[in-house]
């Protein structure tokens, strides 16, 4: 930030190696795990991971996501991280959930008392139904993200499509799905 804005010359941790690197490339949500997922949850949660599955949003911008997003055929949002506008249209699973969930508040995500979820309490109860699902593999709900990524090239979409609807870049797109391709068992079989 200093450098960047002429403060000083010289960044004094140029040089420094990062100590801890995530890669969370090959952690995927299979079906078993949505399946055992959607069993546990309450229907506020199995509606986030309907969304995240079906869109490949960040957690954030979906506990933000306002219900004049949905038009009732497509989500319309720009992305928080990346001011990436995105339009992603819904699957009709998605649209199925949508359509019967209720209105309760102005953000679609919202708790069991219908007001909007705050990132620590989401997280809670996310890890409370991951545990009561059995899912003992280490699975974060970012990881529907990947997921997505994967379900749409198994879908039949190309890397500029999926790019499109998750807002990654393509490359970054490519890379998920250079590591993520390989583990899916419907591909090995077709």
């Amino acid at each position: 930030w200093g450098v960047d804005r002429g403060h000083i010359t010289n960044n004094p941790i140029a040089t420094f190696e990062r100590a801890y690197r995530a890669d969370r490339a090959e952690m995927i949500w299979l079906p078993e795990h949505v399946t055992a997922f959607e069993e546990a949850a309450s229907p506020e949660l199995r509606l986030a991971l309907m969304l995240a599955l079906h869109t490949g949003q960040r957690q954030a911008d979906l506990l933000a996501l306002p219900w004049s997003a949905y038009d009732g055929k497509a989500i319309t949002l720009r992305q928080g991280k990346n001011r990436r506008a995105v339009y992603v249209p819904a699957t009709t699973a998605l649209r199925t959930a949508l359509d019967a969930a209720p209105r309760r508040a102005t953000t679609i995500l919202v708790t069991d008392r219908g007001t909007t979820w705050k990132k620590r309490n989401f997280h809670e109860h996310w890890s409370e139904a991951t545990k009561a699902a059995g899912i003992t593999v280490d699975l974060h709900f970012h990881d529907l993200r990947g997921t997505a990524v994967t379900m749409l090239a198994e879908a039949g979409c190309t890397v500029p499509e999926i790019a499109t609807i998750t807002g990654h870049s393509q490359a970054h797109a490519q890379k998920i799905l250079d590591r993520y391709l390989a583990r899916t068992r419907s591909l090995a079989e077709a």
